[in-house]
This record gives C-alpha cells, sequence and structure tokens, in this order.
C-alpha cells in the first residue's frame, strides 16, 4: 500500500490549494519542491521590512465570492486596488485606457470628445486585412495609443517587432470611457496582509513537504510512493520532452534597496518606449503600505523587470501559444488524458496564462 494519498509535485498555488482541500478530506499528502522554498512564483522575499515579490508582482482579484471567501479564510487580503501608470518619453498615462488616459493624450474632457478622436484614428484601417498585432492594435485604439503604449512595451515584452507578432495576441483591448484607473473590473482585489508566504504556510499548514526536491532526479521512486501524483512542473518534461519542447518567454529582475521612503509613489510603472530596456519598475512597499503608512520605512525596495527570451535552466514564465506551441502541446495533452492516477494542474503542466484567482477555482471545483 502506498504511503500517500497524493504526492504533490511544486509548491506553488495550485499545488497548495490542492493540498490543503485532501488533507480536509482526509487524505495524506507530501507536496516536493525543487526550490529552497515553498510558493513557487508567489514567494515573497522580506528586504529592509518590505515583502519583496520575488517573481515579479501578484495581485489578487476575482468576482467569485466564494473563492476571496476562501483565500481570505487562510489570511486577510488588504483593499490594494492595481492601477499603473505608464511613462512615455517622460510623461505619465493611465492605465487602463481611460478618461484620464485621453484626457492626458489629447486634452479631451468628455467621453463623447474621447470616442470621436479614436474612430477617427481607427479610420486608417478601414477596408485592411488585419495580418499583425501593429494593425490589430491600431484598428482597436488609433495609432497615438498604439505608438506611445503599446508599440514598445509590447516589444521588448515578446522580443520582436509588432509588425512580427500575430494580431490575436491583443484580439481586445480594454478602452472605458470613465475617469477610472481601476486595472481590473472584478468586485474583489487586493494582496494578503503581511505578504504572500502567509497564504502558502497556511494552505500547507500540517502537511510534509520537501523544498530542494527535484521529482525528476528519482521519478520513479516518487511515482511508487503514492498513489496518485498532482504534477505542476513542465508538462513536456514530465513526458521527457517525447515530442520536442515547448517555448516560454521570461523575465528577469534587477531589485534594489533605496534609501528613500518613497521612489515612484505607486506599486508599477511601465516604460513604454522601446529605447529604456526594462517594461517597468515594480516598487514593492505599495502593495502594502497605503498612503499614510508609506514614508513609515526610510527604505524602499524597486525591481525594475525586464523581459527575456527563454532557455533552458531559466525559469519558464509565460507560455508561448502560437500554432507550433499549441500544436505540440495538444500531443502532450492527448498522453496525459490517458492517465489514470496522475492530474496536471497550473501554468507550466497546462501551457496556458493564468491569473491566480482562476487557478483556486479549479481546484476548489475539483473537490
Amino acid at each position: 500500500m502506498a504511503k500517500y494519498d497524493y504526492l504533490i509535485v511544486g509548491a506553488g498555488l495550485f499545488g497548495s490549494t490542492f493540498a490543503y482541500c485532501a488533507k480536509q478530506q482526509g487524505k495524506k499528502c507530501l507536496v516536493i519542491d525543487k526550490r529552497p522554498q515553498l510558493g513557487g512564483n508567489l514567494y515573497c522575499e522580506k528586504i529592509a521590512g518590505i515583502n519583496v515579490h520575488k517573481y515579479g508582482p501578484h495581485i489578487f482579484h476575482t468576482s467569485n465570492k466564494k473563492v476571496w471567501d476562501f483565500v481570505n479564510s487562510i489570511v486577510e487580503f488588504n483593499r490594494f486596488t492595481e492601477s499603473p501608470v505608464a511613462i512615455y518619453k517622460g510623461k505619465a498615462y493611465n492605465l487602463p485606457f481611460n478618461m484620464n488616459t485621453f484626457s492626458q493624450m489629447w486634452g479631451v474632457i468628455t467621453p463623447e470628445q474621447a470616442r470621436k478622436k479614436i474612430e477617427e484614428q481607427r479610420k486608417e484601417m478601414d477596408g485592411k486585412e488585419i495580418t499583425n498585432l501593429e494593425e490589430q492594435a491600431i484598428s482597436l485604439v488609433g495609432r497615438d495609443i498604439y505608438e506611445r503604449l503599446i508599440k514598445g512595451y509590447t516589444e521588448k515584452q515578446w522580443g520582436r517587432k509588432c509588425t512580427e507578432l500575430p494580431p490575436f495576441i491583443i484580439k481586445r483591448l480594454p478602452v472605458r470611457f470613465v475617469f477610472d484607473n481601476n486595472y481590473f473590473n472584478d468586485s474583489y482585489q487586493g494582496v494578503p496582509i503581511g505578504g504572500y508566504n502567509k497564504l502558502i504556510n497556511g494552505l500547507l499548514e500540517g502537511i510534509e513537504f520537501q523544498i530542494n526536491t527535484d521529482f525528476f532526479d528519482n521519478k520513479k521512486e516518487w511515482e511508487s510512493i503514492a498513489d496518485n501524483i498532482v504534477f505542476t512542473g513542465r508538462i513536456d518534461e514530465f513526458y521527457d520532452f517525447k515530442y520536442g519542447k515547448l517555448d516560454y518567454r521570461t523575465v528577469r529582475f534587477e531589485t534594489e534597496t533605496l534609501n528613500v521612503s518613497n521612489y515612484q509613489g505607486l506599486a508599477q510603472i511601465n516604460y513604454t518606449e522601446a529605447e529604456i530596456p526594462y517594461t517597468r519598475i515594480i516598487e514593492h512597499k505599495h502593495f502594502e503600505s497605503f498612503a499614510a503608512e508609506v514614508d513609515k520605512n526610510p527604505q524602499t525596495v524597486i525591481s525594475r523587470e525586464y523581459s527575456v527570451e527563454w532557455t533552458e535552466g531559466l525559469e519558464p514564465y509565460y507560455p508561448i501559444n502560437n500554432d507550433r506551441n499549441n500544436q505540440l502541446y495538444q500531443q502532450y495533452e492527448a498522453l496525459a488524458k490517458q492517465e489514470t492516477n496522475v492530474i496536471f494542474g497550473g501554468r507550466l503542466a497546462e501551457y496556458k496564462y493564468y491569473d491566480m484567482a482562476p487557478i483556486v477555482e479549479k481546484v476548489l471545483e475539483m473537490f
């Protein structure tokens, strides 16, 4: 008889939530992760008394009350609202595209004026066949917004010219004719008070885990100790790259501690011109310190984020869902569907970009 009901490979959000739910049903779980800490990309490192989102910023947002209540039952979330700013050639624009953005760009002050301006600029694509991302963006929001706020940022993000990128990457661009900088449309959003480690530690409380442990170093043995496996790593690696390797984009961060209490005034500023090599700067204290508290800590921590072509050994972040990769993934998915005691879950195992709330929702539905 196997020692565990579930071996869970990966201590990120999917694996940790699954372990929690399984334990609630009396199942015995072991969670292993090859990193030296729990939490996957949610892991926060404490620097100068600030919870630093080591693998990039994470804001939890959902309209599903059940999901929101669930995560808040583990750790209380604050009222952080994501409202980034984009800087292009020294001028600041609010995101997502809304009346503040249009006012900053054209001096318009009514929704009707803004609509008219966008309609005017979209006309250049009338009757033309859309073959790439640049044409798609102009057809949605016009040339001014495209040139200043989309082009440089997107080209840095993907390492390709917009004219070489497929149009489906931006099927739609949220355009709002209201003065509202709230990035998400969801009913609930926030960050765990005290950081994401509290969420992960709460989910894994009382559950056995091993860090610095690579499933693939001893796959046969790991498979023998549990009745079922929950796998959250790369699906192509699980099958020993039988059909070839899937592609990713990755990011690298330059993080530094500064002796100022407030560097940029908000959590996220995007730099949309091509000449600036990083895509954005994150100032971590703003996720948890609101206006009245910002100056209490005389130091701050910022991370410059660079988008990089992924190679083996780097952290795989974003699946590249083009035709080649989608077809390759479908071959691996067909193998996965034949498994009777392996559950594949999360961004790498399902080769799709996930926000956090849908991952929690998916696991809750499984149980």
